[in-house]
This record gives structure tokens, sequence and C-alpha cells, in this order.
């Protein structure tokens, strides 16, 4: 069985609550459900921390023994060389991830330090970023 690590950094244990709008209106946890029911063949953990030690900690864990990693690092993507570090430090690949389009959003949002350790991103798709991140993932293992 596959296992991939999802992690999400600050602010996103607030979905479905946090700027609507923007990210909308359902939970990771209720999405969350519905990835397990589509990947059942895939074991998914799941992990959210508003700190950045924390995060890096579960990189750390998980990457060299996951398949793969889904990183949705939310504010640190624009400021955490030190994930980027932490991701070219282990072995399983990452993809990053990002609810809404960056791009479209404040000019700050428009560098990411964590891509060039990943190797994919995805952004602008909703939640639906996760499914195609896992999607990558698993088709990097076809390779």
């Amino acid at each position: 069985m596959k296992r991939i690590q999802i992690i999400n950094g600050p602010n996103l244990n607030l979905l479905g609550r946090r700027e609507p709008g923007v990210y909308g209106s359902r939970s990771f946890e209720d999405y969350l459900e519905e990835l397990r029911q589509r990947f059942p063949d895939v074991q998914l953990d799941y992990y959210q921390s508003n700190c950045e030690g924390a995060l890096i900690d579960c990189i750390h864990a998980c990457g060299f023994e996951a398949d793969g990693i889904v990183l949705n690092a939310g504010a640190y993507t624009h400021t955490s060389i030190a994930l980027h570090d932490a991701l070219r430090a282990v072995p399983a690949p990452a993809v990053e991830v990002h609810i809404s389009n960056v791009h479209t959003r404040e000019e700050f949002r428009h560098h990411s330090y964590i891509s060039a350790a990943c190797r994919g991103v995805i952004c602008g798709f909703g939640l639906d970023s996760y499914r195609l991140a896992i999607e990558g993932i698993l088709s990097f293992s076809e390779e």
C-alpha cells in the first residue's frame, strides 16, 4: 500500500471558516474523508501545525518512509528556507499545493521558497488541488 503524507501549515486548521470566498466553506477534515474514499489503496496520513519547526519535524519523520508528501505550507511558502531544506533532506517526492491561485493574489505570495525543493506545484483548484497532488505522486511511482 502506498503511503502519502499530507501536511498543512499555518491557518489551514481554519478551513471552512477562514475567508470562505478564498478558501471555500468546507473543512479539510471533511475533504480528507472524501480523499480516503477516492484512494482506498493509499494510506493518507494528515498533519497540520501553525508552527514551522513542527512542520519540519513532520517532514523529517515521514520523508524517509512515505511514498510522497503533499505540502500546503501556507504563508511559510513565502518565507521558509528551512522548509525548503527539510524537503531537500528527505527522499520522498513532494508536491507543493495551494488552494487559491497565489499568482492572482498579493505580490508577496508570488514567490515560493519551497517550489525548488518540490517535484511539482499545484495551485488554484480549491481543495481539489490535494487530489491532483496525490494523483501526481502516484504517477511518479509508476515512472
